[in-house]
């Protein structure tokens, strides 16, 4: 299981929309932890952290902390909820993701977003779906 949550992190560290935010990524069994600093091209016209970010890294914990179990399909997101507490301007933060429950086809995760401090800053809900996708090069897993 180790080298498969290895390959998942490095798929993950390949993807493009990654280049712009520069997120950490550690994966092992049923959980999953995201990682970013919060930069100022990351912020939305009041000069906090856009809702799109925390988003991102609520979704990517969860997902990860998901296909974590799965170790021949990428999943895909079915939905996604979030509850955004409180605004962050700078530090670091990082959201947990774990799983909750596992289906025949389906996994749901939540996941929850923490600043520096430990101060809760959102939650996230997911449910996700094993694709016709194989897990393999083609989708970064090496």
């Amino acid at each position: 299981m180790d080298e498969h949550w290895r390959r998942l992190e490095r798929a993950y560290a390949s993807a493009p929309v990654n280049a712009f935010y520069r997120p950490h990524l550690e994966v092992r069994e049923g959980r999953a932890v995201v990682e970013i600093a919060v930069r100022p091209e990351l912020h939305h016209a009041a000069g906090a952290m856009h809702g799109s970010v925390y988003f991102k890294l609520l979704d990517d914990a969860a997902f990860f902390a998901a296909n974590s179990l799965v170790l021949d399909r990428f999943l895909l997101t079915v939905s996604f909820t979030v509850q955004l507490f409180r605004p962050v301007v700078s530090g670091r933060v990082h959201a947990d993701g774990r799983v909750v429950h596992q289906a025949r086809r389906l996994l749901f995760a939540e996941s929850v977003l923490f600043d520096e401090a430990a101060n809760e800053l959102a939650r996230g809900a997911g449910t996700f779906m094993r694709s016709a996708i194989p897990l393999d090069e083609r989708v970064g897993y090496r």
